[in-house]
């Protein structure tokens, strides 16, 4: 069995939600609540690949929000990661990806020295943070969307920004590797490990985002953040391909302009026959046809029985991983998210 480990957008969208989901006593409370509300199953859902095999899941909602990071309640943030996972380890779940947030919160907190929760040991193999197959993902759609606006990798510039987070990173080398893209922008804020990439590419600008943006013909936003951030389309080329790679995606809201294609990021479209509700809980487009790669991961995971923690860590993704869980990502019927 399969286990996705989720979060709502904000305190507002888990309060207008909440009824969906089964706990209408949550729908008009404040934050505080939130920091102390316990995991909860709120959704089973059967998969059948295009192979026509079919795997069973269970989604985690976490009741963790953004708004936990933004004022600070990091005990708070981090606690709820790891009742998730206790809570879907306690469940037999065999893999777990964890979504959004909760494995930006799991590596940044070092949360692997936190092995006990209460009763349950955690066994750290039950989970991945599917950030394999969300850099995957995220590198097709710059090859293939790039193509379908006429831009030509070869004379491109491709800034990434949160160039030395864990997709971000694994973006890089890939780009670098499989793709003969002209110029590399990385931009990240910490300027040590900026260096470090760059070395380890032996190629890449490093610049500040105000300067890089304007260069970029094709900007994959990677960064973590829980609030969004400002960008004056104006300033960008035309046309610019913007893969918004975060959660919540917000940039497509922002930037409307001419010229100036947002693509949700990370996002993985197919055929195949999903039963469940939280798709369209979680703001998906298209609920019966499009999830998030990370999750994904998961799926992919629990048909071939590869029960392991694929992805794990910063910057541990190779192009051979990626190369390996997009064969079997096609292989079972998901492909990138191009409109």
């Amino acid at each position: 069995m399969f286990g996705l480990i989720g979060h709502l957008t904000s305190l507002e969208h888990a309060q207008s939600v909440a009824q969906e989901l089964g706990y209408p006593e949550y729908a008009d409370q404040g934050l505080d609540f939130w920091c102390s509300a316990p995991p909860q199953i709120v959704d089973t859902i059967i998969v059948t690949s295009v192979t026509g095999q079919q795997i069973e899941g269970r989604y985690v909602e976490s009741c963790f929000l953004p708004e936990m990071l933004a004022s600070r309640r990091i005990k708070a943030a981090t606690r709820k990661i790891l009742n998730a996972m206790a809570h879907a380890q306690k469940h037999g779940i065999n893999i777990t990806a964890l979504g959004g947030f909760s494995s930006i919160i799991f590596e940044n907190f070092k949360l692997e020295q936190f092995s006990q929760v209460r009763n349950i040991k955690l066994e750290f193999e039950r989970f991945t943070t599917g950030n394999t197959h969300t850099a995957y993902i995220i590198c097709k759609q710059v090859e293939e969307a790039s193509k379908q606006l006429g831009i030509n990798l070869s004379n491109a510039t491709v800034a990434v920004c949160g160039a030395t987070g864990d997709i971000g990173s694994a973006v890089t080398r890939w780009l670098d590797a499989k793709t003969d893209v002209q110029e590399l922008l990385l931009i990240a804020r910490d300027q040590e490990r900026l260096k470090e990439l760059q070395g380890e590419l032996g190629r890449g600008k490093i610049m500040g985002l105000t300067e890089a943006l304007p260069l970029a013909d094709v900007v994959v936003w990677v960064a973590s953040m829980p609030k969004g951030v400002e960008i004056d389309p104006t300033t960008l080329k035309q046309p610019c391909l913007l893969i918004d790679g975060g959660y919540p995606k917000n940039l497509g809201m922002k930037i409307q302009h001419p010229g100036v294609h947002v693509l949700n990021g990370g996002i993985v479209e197919h055929s195949l026959d999903i039963d469940w509700k939280i798709m369209k809980i979680v703001n998906m487009d298209v609920p019966a046809r499009q999830l998030f790669a990370c999750f994904a991961e998961s799926m992919l995971l629990e048909f071939e029985k590869l029960y392991t923690n694929f992805s794990w860590g910063r910057n541990q993704i190779t192009v051979d991983k990626m190369e390996q869980i997009g064969r079997v990502s096609v292989k079972h019927g998901f492909r990138p998210l191009l409109v």
